[in-house]
């Protein structure tokens, strides 16, 4: 028999919701989250595009191995995975 756990969401404490621009448009995120899990949440799934061949890339480790969720912040690429959002941060495209 299988044993249902009670629906616990309601007790997950957040920190502040704040808003962030990519590309110029605005997202809500959690101070503190990943940037990552930020952007994927408001369904940017594309990061960036492949430098050989213009395809679309996203998150793939998502803990700063692969360097697929690169952005660009302050005229440098940053993993997105690695930074922490902010309110009033710019992010954009590499």
């Amino acid at each position: 028999m299988i044993r249902l756990v009670p629906n616990q969401a309601a007790q997950i404490q957040r920190s502040e919701q704040v808003t962030f621009t990519f590309d110029g448009m605005p997202v809500e995120g959690h101070s503190g989250e990943s940037l990552v899990s930020a952007l994927l949440r408001a369904g940017h799934l594309s990061l960036r595009h492949a430098p050989n061949d213009n395809a679309p890339r996203g998150a793939f480790c998502c803990m700063g191995l692969c360097q697929e969720c690169a952005v660009m912040i302050h005229g440098q690429n940053v993993e997105a995975c690695r930074t922490d959002v902010t309110a009033g941060l710019v992010v954009g495209r590499v």
